[in-house]
């Protein structure tokens, strides 16, 4: 059961949730008058890097097939 806590499956799903979960703070926080740009900026780039990640988990469950 321990490996299934860790396993790359979970770790996509949990990276898809923290993501979306990010997409929606950026948004409000974006709505806010005045924008904090230092917290966006840094929302940003954690949501890229959530997006890199997830792009790797996803090669390493689903792997591409040869052409």
């Amino acid at each position: 059961m321990d490996s299934n806590l860790h396993s790359f499956s979970r770790q996509l799903i949990e990276s898809r949730i923290e993501h979306a979960d990010l997409d929606a703070t950026i948004d409000r926080l974006a709505e806010a008058v005045p924008p904090n740009e230092l917290m966006l900026r840094r929302l940003k780039k954690r949501r890229l890097a959530l997006r890199d990640r997830i792009e790797r988990l996803a090669r390493l469950v689903e792997p591409q097939e040869p052409a």
